[in-house]
């Protein structure tokens, strides 16, 4: 287990400005949707219109490149969202085995009809799949999406679906500053915890992939004066 950028190639260079006001409990309610106002609305309600722009392909070579995943290699991809990542995957390795699963209906309707079978409509902590079936995990969001105890069930599956190679994203911060910004930020972020912290439910749920702190820092976050 090992703090490790997998998503270094991903553009992410932007300053974001955040503010008391900038994200309200009305664009949080409309969040927790996930319907066409998160990923294709405003901006202020989510992704301000999600599409492929092909930056995941980046991401995906990496993936094999850093895990020596083999062409025909079993991967799991949870919070799929439209599902691109699994498309790049499929689109570099035709023979790999690749599932989404993404606990939003409007997401999968909206991915293409070529890898729309391999989204399954599920939540994040009781996945439809074998112990050990996948030899690669992969989680960006989802583990700090829900409340603690779930996210130690959602841990949990990882371990056991997976051979013990993963990634996952988690939200974190340092000082008070931090969260403060950063939860003026955060739109799904429900379990957002100090670095140690996370360790500590990391080793409780004996998860030994690899993870990346997402903190006022690494979003680029600043105050709007």
């Amino acid at each position: 287990m090992k703090e490790f950028n997998l998503l270094k190639s991903y553009p992410n260079k932007s300053l974001r400005k955040v503010s008391n006001n900038f994200r309200t409990i009305k664009n949080r309610i409309i969040a927790t949707y996930k319907d066409k106002r998160f990923y294709d609305g405003s901006r202020n309600n989510g992704y301000g219109g999600y599409i492929n722009d092909g930056r995941w392909n980046k991401v995906a070579q990496n993936i094999f490149n850093h895990y020596k995943l083999k062409y025909n290699s079993k991967i799991l991809h949870i919070g799929c969202d439209k599902g691109y990542l699994i498309e790049s995957i499929k689109e570099l390795y035709p023979k790999s085995i690749v599932y989404g699963v993404e606990n939003s209906r409007y997401p999968i309707g909206c991915s293409s009809k070529k890898i729309k079978k391999l989204i399954k409509f599920s939540d994040y902590y009781n996945l439809p799949f074998k112990k050990n079936f996948f030899d690669f995990v992969i989680a960006i969001g989802p583990v700090y999406s829900l409340n603690l105890r779930d996210s130690i069930k959602c841990l949990k599956e990882i371990k056991r679906v997976g051979k013990g190679k993963s990634f996952i994203t988690l939200g974190a911060y340092e000082n008070f500053k931090d969260l403060t910004y950063f939860m003026n930020w955060t739109l799904l972020g429900a379990t957002v915890l100090k670095k140690q912290e996370w360790k500590q439910v990391l080793k409780h749920t004996k998860y030994t992939g690899d993870y990346k702190f997402n903190t006022t820092k690494s979003l680029n976050l600043f105050k709007n004066k």
